[in-house]
């Protein structure tokens, strides 16, 4: 049996994505980077502008699970449009950037419980790494939680699209309500917003910074694609869904901007609390009841995260070693669940050694899971170009044109931002290095897997269930 259950409602797929847009970094963000680099004013004009460019590649998405409702998602799409090769080039990439994530929220639950209860799992200090302490507190409550999460999967589709809605309510919820309490409240105030752009940076150039990290700000909303295959419902609604989460995915990135910005004047204030500014800010504005709340809400974050890209690498893995771009082993499914176990496994057990391995060293690895972001999000795109130019009659391809010329270019112009060295954004040297071994180890592996590089198109095709 190769076949994945149909079992996701929408509202568990759209918690699926939301769930993955929205991680640590939008409660931390705030106070680091978008208000010090962009304002108030000027976050809330970025993070527009990229959702609508992000909307423009969703477009793109939803072409192509029309056609295309099979696990891979862009692994898939790229063979579809450019053949064996790049496909790979973009599975190899899209799951580093996937899989990176997975520990990268993980780790977070020691990130923020030194906010929010410090000193509690800062128990048995192992080494330093980069600057970071590593506790052994930290590393077991990291991986309860990647074990947790794993198992939950493994359990099946149904039981985690209940699990991802629940956690999308407490996160879209709790933000909403601090936000109104922060409206509400005598010491907060829209006046304290000012100035509506950062004195550190010109607007243009600052808002060109937040929009620079759009791939990793919004990525996510693209694991609905991996989740076609286990959709109940007409595939039709995916690109709707896409659509609803990035706009929530954006409101909750502006609501939590203005609610640490309106506790001040916002300059001085992220400056006295550098360490947390919006965990400061709720805690003046609702005390230890709001704090509660932002607590809950972050937790669903962090655990949706781990939830939804554990669900979504596990199925680009699946797919792949349908191909034999993969060992075949991770195209084993359960007997019952119908879940791909030796995938999910893998991913845990990678997953299970980064909060070993630091915080500080992990971001070196996880900021460049922007680039293969961008990669996934280009395939995509230029591939309803070409099956365009396949298909001139059909409307739906003809209508999307501009969407793909569109969501090529805004692809391009992230790649460029981050690879490029004369870039304002660009990736620092560890990151860099980290993303030069991973291309020279997605080449050895390429030169490896002799089945899916020399086998004939018409096999290859029957690898990939649908009409390709």
């Amino acid at each position: 049996m190769s076949q994945l259950k149909k079992e996701l409602s929408p509202s568990s797929v759209w918690s699926l994505a939301v769930g993955a847009i929205i991680g640590w970094g939008a409660f931390v963000l705030p106070g680091n980077k978008f208000l010090p680099d962009a304002g108030p004013l000027g976050t809330v004009i970025a993070m527009s502008i990229a959702a609508i460019m992000m909307i423009v590649i969703a477009k793109n998405y939803g072409v192509m699970i029309h056609r295309y409702p099979i696990a891979g998602g862009e692994f898939t799409f790229a063979y579809i449009g450019f053949r064996r090769f790049h496909a790979f080039f973009a599975g190899w990439f899209l799951g580093l950037s996937y899989l990176s994530i997975v520990p990268l929220n993980a780790t977070a639950l020691g990130l923020i419980s030194r906010a929010m209860f410090p000193g509690i799992f800062q128990q048995g200090l192992l080494y330093t790494i980069a600057g970071w302490n590593v506790y052994l507190g930290e590393v077991i409550m990291a991986s309860v939680a990647i074990l947790l999460i794993t198992y939950l999967n493994h359990k099946g589709v149904k039981l985690f699209g209940r699990f991802a809605s629940l956690l999308a309510l407490f996160l879209v919820g709790g933000v909403v309500i601090l936000f109104g309490w922060a409206v509400v409240s005598p010491v907060a105030s829209f006046s304290n917003l000012q100035p509506l752009f950062s004195d550190q940076k010109a607007p243009f150039e600052g808002i060109l910074a937040i929009i620079a990290i759009a791939p990793w700000a919004f990525v996510g909303f693209d694991t609905i694609a991996q989740a076609s295959e286990e959709m109940n419902f007409d595939v039709r609604k995916s690109a709707k869904l896409m659509i609803f989460s990035i706009i929530v995915g954006a409101m909750i990135y502006i609501l939590l901007t203005l609610i640490t910005g309106m506790v001040g004047p916002w300059p001085t204030f992220i400056q006295e609390n550098s360490t947390w500014a919006t965990g400061s800010a709720v805690t003046i504005i609702a005390g230890d009841l709001g704090r509660w709340i932002l607590g809950a809400a972050i937790m669903s974050a962090i655990l949706s995260g781990l939830n939804g890209f554990l669900h979504a690498s596990s199925r680009l893995f699946f797919a792949m070693a349908k191909t034999s771009a993969l060992p075949e082993s991770f195209k084993t499914l359960h007997p019952k669940t119908q879940t791909p176990t030796v995938s999910l496994i893998f991913i845990a057990v990678v997953s299970l050694i980064a909060p070993w391995l630091g915080r500080a060293a992990l971001l070196w690895i996880v900021d460049m899971a922007s680039v293969g972001a961008a990669i996934g999000f280009f395939y995509t795109s230029a591939s309803t170009l070409v099956l365009a130019s396949r298909h001139k009659s059909d409307l739906e391809l003809k209508r999307n044109r501009i969407f793909g010329w569109l969501g090529s270019i805004f692809s391009l112009t992230f790649i460029a931002l981050l690879v490029i060295p004369m870039s304002p954004v660009s990736l620092e040297t560890p990151s860099m290095i980290a993303l030069g071994v991973w291309s020279v180890l997605g080449i050895l592996f390429l030169m490896r897997s002799k089945t899916y590089r020399t086998m004939d198109e018409v096999s290859m095709e029957k690898h990939f269930e649908g009409n390709v």
